[in-house]
């Protein structure tokens, strides 16, 4: 089964750095949540909020053992007035079995208010 697992995290700063780490520190954590190995991914989509444009926060992903060649894109999320600001936000595509309701969504950071009811421990 094809399933779609969401995460997100926030920076304190336009940064480089802190976006490659908060990057990182997002998708190893929606990795071990979900078990994913990396032959299972069919992508992954990454955007960040309008202020963010330091690096691509892909390059968080090319850190990852055997992650070389899973397809990895950043885009722009659409500017909505009163959004959350600082934010990097992740779409993997994996397959998997574990069912829909079971998939851990993972919300870091300042994140967790677009999702408090996912960003709660299962």
């Amino acid at each position: 089964m094809i399933r779609g697992i969401r995460g997100a995290i926030t920076v304190k700063e336009n940064n480089a750095n802190e976006m490659v780490a908060n990057t990182k520190i997002l998708l190893d954590e929606m990795i071990e949540k979900n078990e994913i190995v990396p032959e299972n991914v069919v992508q992954v989509l990454i955007t960040t909020t309008e202020d963010l444009d330091a690096v691509f926060p892909a390059r968080a992903m090319r850190m990852l053992d055997g992650w070389t060649y899973v397809p990895v894109m950043c885009m722009r999320e659409i500017p909505v007035v009163n959004s959350l600001e600082k934010c990097i936000r992740i779409m993997m595509t994996v397959e998997t079995d574990i069912p829909q309701d079971q998939i851990d969504h993972i919300y870091l950071e300042g994140a967790i208010v677009l999702r408090p009811d996912l960003s709660m421990n299962k």
